[in-house]
């Protein structure tokens, strides 16, 4: 398994396009957050992260499912996915090898956004940062960065498309992130079943974490959505196999 996770976040770095992935990243916050009037975290008044919070979750809608597209698409379209099975490893392993080597290169993705945390601290003249929140602001970040990452893995498990692979785990993480809450607003749903509703969405349990609650409820939720997620790459791939066989 670390052979498969190892070759994958090497093979990302390898060339030009998974730096200018990150690179338009990084260069997007650093926009976005200090340099846009609008948005930037100079403009609050008050050492306060909760705009960059708010906004990461749509930029990695975008970031990961561009890590991933390729993740599994390109193996198969290349040929190289039949070498894959030649390795004496199972399906799950070289799923899981994937998705540790993913997950290594959006930790790497979100590392240098600690610098704007403690710039917010070093700039603060009193109080400072409320250090129990952004905590649990990083942890549901990382943990809605792994849903995407499994989402974007099974999505490059159906097509050989790479941009289509792109497109397609960018829509279910963007469904599984807002399209709960926003169909929990409709009127029909008032009076308590809008509740229900939005536990299905990921922005519910993000919310909740992201004010430095870490309840196991959310935590279930986030290792039952990347295991459910991995479960379908998993039989994806077998009927790969059985096709090519």
């Amino acid at each position: 398994m670390w052979m498969i996770c190892k070759k994958e976040w090497q093979q990302f770095f390898s060339s030009l396009t998974g730096y200018l992935v990150l690179g338009v990243f990084l260069f997007i916050i650093g926009l976005v957050f200090f340099f846009f009037p609008d948005t930037s975290l100079l403009n609050y008044g008050y050492a306060n992260l909760h705009a960059f919070f708010n906004l990461m979750p749509w930029l990695l809608l975008l970031l990961i499912p561009a890590i991933t597209m390729r993740s599994i698409s390109e193996e198969i379209h290349s040929g190289t996915f039949e070498l894959l099975k030649t390795f004496p490893l199972s399906i799950q392993q070289i799923v899981a090898g994937k998705y540790f080597g993913v997950l290594i290169i959006v930790f790497i993705s979100l590392l240098p956004t600690v610098v704007y945390a403690c710039s917010m601290q070093a700039l603060s003249i009193t109080g400072g940062i409320d250090m129990g929140a952004m905590i649990g602001s990083y942890i549901s970040l990382f943990l809605l960065a792994a849903v995407y990452a499994a989402i974007g893995i099974y999505a490059s498990s159906l097509t050989t498309n790479t941009i289509a692979a792109f497109g397609l785990g960018a829509f279910i993480s963007f469904v599984l992130f807002a399209g709960f809450n926003q169909l929990s607003k409709l009127p029909i749903f008032s009076g308590g079943a809008d509740y229900y509703i939005q536990i299905f969405g990921i922005q519910h349990h993000t919310a909740n974490m992201s004010r430095g609650i870490i309840d196991t409820k959310d935590l279930v939720y986030f290792i039952a959505l990347i295991l459910f997620f991995g479960f379908l790459t998993q039989l994806r791939l077998n009927k790969q196999i059985n096709r090519i066989a």
